[in-house]
C-alpha cells in the first residue's frame, strides 16, 4: 500500500502556481462542469483550445493564444455569434470565452450533458484579470485557468477540493500520468479528500481481476512503460540546478524526458519551490511520498538523512516506490552539492 501525496495544479494566484497544469473533475460538492469532449485523450486535461471572442476584443484574444500555445496542441480563435458554442460544440477540450460569464452560461446551458463528456468552459475578461472556470473545473477549466495565471489573471477556482487546498483524485491521478477508469466513484472519494480520510493509494500488478465499489476510484497509468525521477535537495536549491541535475541523470540513460512519467520526492520536500517551478516548467507532475512509504522502497546508497532524521534517501526511495516495476535504473548521482536525482522504473 502507498500513499502518494500529489503536489499542487495551478493554485490561487500567478505568483502561486507551483506545479503541473493538470486538473481533473469535481463530484456533486465540487463544480457540476464537465469534461474535455472528443479529442481528448482521456477525459481529465484539455489540450485542444478554443478561444471564442467578440471582434472588439481580439487583440486580447491574439495575447491569450500567443502566451499559452506552446502548451497545448490546438489553440484557435473563433468570433463570437450567437450559436457559436453550438456550432463547435465537441470540437475543442476547453473553450475560453472573452466575455462575461453570463453570456457563456446562457450560450452553453442547453448543450450541456454529462461532465465526463462535455468541453470545460473558462471566461476571461478583456484587462486579464481573472479567469473563472465556470463547468469542467477538473476536466481542463481549473488547468487552463492555472495557466491564464501566468499571464497575470487570477484563477477563481470554486471546486470544492481546491477551495480547501485540497486535490481531487482526478488531479492526483494527472500527477502521476494516469486516468480515472471508473468516473462515477470520484462522488465519494473526492468527499474522502475533503474529509482528509481518502486512505492510502494500493499499486496493483496484473494480471489479475480487481472487484471494487462505488466508493474506490481505479486510475490506470496511461503508458505501459516510462521511468520516474527521484530527487531530493538542499532547501532552497534552484529551479535551474533541479533542471540540470534530472538532464544530466538522463543522459545517463536511454531514456529523455519525453519517457518521464512524473517526479517523485519526499513530502518533506513537496514545498521547494524550486523543485516546483522545474516541474512546470517541463510539464511535469510531481508526486510526494511520506517517510513510510519511502522506508519501505529505500535504496542501496548510504544516506546520512537515515542517522539524522530517520528518512532514507529521498532520491532513490521515491524512484523505486514510483516506478511501474519498482526497480532502481540509475543510483543517486549528486548535481552541485544541490540536488540529488535516481531514476526508477
Amino acid at each position: 500500500m502507498i500513499r502518494d501525496e500529489f503536489d499542487g495544479i495551478a493554485r490561487e494566484h500567478s505568483s502561486q502556481i507551483e506545479s503541473v497544469r493538470r486538473e481533473s473533475m469535481s463530484s456533486g460538492t465540487d463544480d457540476d462542469g464537465g469534461h474535455c469532449s472528443a479529442p481528448d485523450s482521456d477525459g481529465e486535461v484539455a489540450e485542444e483550445i478554443g478561444i471564442v471572442s467578440f471582434g472588439r476584443k481580439m487583440e486580447t484574444a491574439n495575447e491569450i493564444k500567443s502566451g499559452l500555445e506552446d502548451r497545448y496542441e490546438t489553440i484557435d480563435i473563433i468570433e463570437y455569434h450567437g450559436d457559436v458554442f453550438e456550432e463547435h460544440w465537441g470540437e475543442y477540450d476547453c473553450f475560453v470565452g472573452l466575455m462575461a460569464s453570463g453570456i457563456a452560461m446562457r450560450k452553453t446551458a442547453h448543450l450541456l450533458d454529462d461532465k465526463w463528456e462535455d468541453p470545460a468552459i473558462v471566461v476571461v475578461d478583456e484587462e486579464l484579470t481573472w479567469a473563472i472556470p465556470i463547468t469542467g473545473g477538473h476536466h481542463g477549466a481549473n488547468q487552463v485557468a492555472g495557466d491564464l495565471a501566468t499571464m497575470g489573471a487570477v484563477p477563481a477556482m470554486t471546486t470544492a477540493s481546491e477551495a480547501a487546498g485540497k486535490q481531487g483524485v482526478e488531479s492526483r491521478a494527472k500527477a502521476m500520468d494516469a486516468h480515472v477508469v471508473n468516473g462515477d466513484s470520484t462522488v465519494q472519494t473526492n468527499l474522502a479528500v475533503l474529509d482528509d480520510n481518502l486512505g492510502p493509494v494500493a499499486r496493483l500488478e496484473g494480471p489479475r481481476a480487481v472487484l471494487v465499489g462505488d466508493d474506490v476510484t481505479v486510475l490506470k497509468r496511461n503508458s505501459d512503460d516510462g521511468v520516474v525521477i527521484g530527487t531530493g535537495s538542499v532547501s532552497g536549491a534552484r529551479k535551474d540546478a533541479f533542471l540540470a541535475a534530472w538532464e544530466e541523470a538522463l543522459s545517463r540513460t536511454e531514456y529523455d524526458f519525453d519517457d518521464v512519467e512524473f517526479i517523485g520526492t519526499a513530502t518533506r520536500k513537496e514545498d521547494e519551490p524550486g523543485l516546483l517551478e522545474a516541474a512546470q516548467e517541463l510539464d511535469l507532475g510531481v508526486v510526494s511520498f511520506d517517510k513510510e512509504t519511502l522506508l519501505a522502497h529505500e535504496g542501496p546508497t548510504p544516506s546520512k538523512s537515515k542517522e539524522l532524521i530517520g528518512w532514507p534517501g529521498v532520491s532513490e526511495a521515491s524512484a523505486i516506490a514510483g516506478g511501474r516495476e519498482q526497480e532502481l535504473l540509475l543510483e543517486k548521482t549528486s548535481y552541485e552539492n544541490e540536488v540529488t536525482v535516481a531514476i526508477g522504473r
